[in-house]
């Protein structure tokens, strides 16, 4: 493969974070190479569930997915219609007496950012969401949040970094990354700007990154429109999110446009094995169904996996890597990289281009990981 003219920036990965980060970069005038080792969308963005939402685990990550979730709200209506960008809000649904009394909390934090959210008591659960089995609590609803398609939302972002004339070329596999620039076979190509948003294989490139791949297991229904009208998540699922742990499920379900039910999540510290593990496969079902019980008398049309690039503090790595001359990260968002995609590229941009960013952007550099100890890495 021979590519003559030289590039201004190239990113590695055209998931919806290297479509994103691409965009950004072609949208300020650079010239950017964008390179796939498979196709564009299809590795962890086809894998995983579309949600846009708002997370509390720390407050670095609600800044950062507060901040993005206002960047997708301003592009929602200059998507096309294939992104099925849909604003169904999310309820956090509480078990009992003492996880509504979180609620409360959630409500507060929520608050403190300028996110609307309102508590939800039993009756108000149920008229909102019938189908949830009878003795819940209540809950929480963040209105704001939103569900889409995400392989077509990559495409839509690399066909606007297109537009601007950004280069895709897929199924050109990055052996190694050098001093502003990338081995590909006995050719290496220059740029100003590389960027790693390799997702799970960013620590492939990049070694001393502590990327490890986690494996989730989704599942998806045949039609029932109207069944679920929000997406639904369990209270518990922060703890079963972003904790490495060998493996744990929690209910999350999503309403599709096409009215089927998507249904998760499970993760699994296994490596690379992508086989469906039937076992926790069936305790993801269980778990929906306990939440659901007319989930039991619904087709399972499709089963899946893939792995979503995790860090040990569940903070991605957006930013300067010193080490190597031009090379930026924008990796390591789990299963939130959907929702702070946008975030992660108008972070970077603003690194690369010398700008002062809305975030803090030291909260997310990836050189913290050199100043922490062994162990942790």
């Amino acid at each position: 493969m021979t590519i003559a003219t030289r590039s201004d920036a190239i990113v590695i990965g055209a998931g919806i974070v290297g479509a994103a980060c691409a965009r950004a970069l072609a949208r300020e005038g650079l010239r950017v190479l964008v390179l796939d080792a498979g196709f564009a969308a299809g590795g962890t963005t086809a894998a995983g569930m579309g949600h846009l939402v708002a997370m509390d685990d720390s407050a670095e990550q609600l800044a950062l997915t507060a901040h993005s979730l206002s960047l997708w709200q301003s592009l929602r209506h200059s998507l096309p219609a294939s992104v099925e960008y849909d604003a169904c809000g999310t309820i956090w649904v509480a078990e009992d007496g003492e996880q509504l009394e979180a609620v409360a909390e959630k409500r507060r934090v929520y608050e403190e950012h300028a996110i609307a959210s309102e508590v939800l008591d039993a009756r108000r659960l149920y008229a909102l969401e019938p189908n949830l089995r009878s003795g819940l609590a209540g809950g929480l609803l963040v209105p704001a949040d939103s569900v889409i398609y995400p392989p077509r939302a990559a495409l839509a972002l690399l066909a606007d970094a297109q537009t601007h004339g950004a280069v895709l070329r897929e199924q050109c596999r990055v052996d190694d990354i050098v001093d502003h620039g990338v081995r590909i076979g006995g050719e290496t190509l220059h740029a100003n700007v590389i960027v790693n948003a390799a997702g799970a294989e960013s620590g492939r490139l990049t070694p001393e990154l502590p990327i490890v791949p986690r494996k989730g297991h989704l599942a998806i229904t045949d039609r029932h429109p109207g069944f679920c009208r929000h997406q639904l998540v369990e209270l518990g699922y922060l703890a079963s999110a972003h904790v490495l742990s060998t493996e744990s499920v929690a209910f999350n379900v999503q309403p599709r446009a096409t009215g089927q039910v998507l249904i998760g999540s499970s993760r699994e510290l296994v490596g690379w094995d992508a086989a469906t593990n039937r076992g926790v496969l069936g305790q993801m079902l269980e778990r929906a169904v306990e939440f659901m019980p007319m989930l039991a008398r619904m087709s399972i049309v499709r089963t899946w996996t893939g792995f979503r690039a995790a860090t040990p503090d569940k903070l991605p790595l957006i930013g300067r890597w010193l080490p190597i001359q031009g090379l930026y990260v924008a990796t390591g968002h789990e299963g939130l990289g959907i929702t702070t995609s946008l975030g992660t590229a108008s972070l970077l941009a603003d690194l690369v281009l010398g700008r002062t960013p809305v975030l803090d952007a030291a909260a997310y550099s990836p050189m913290r990981v050199l100043a922490a100890p062994a162990a942790a890495r």
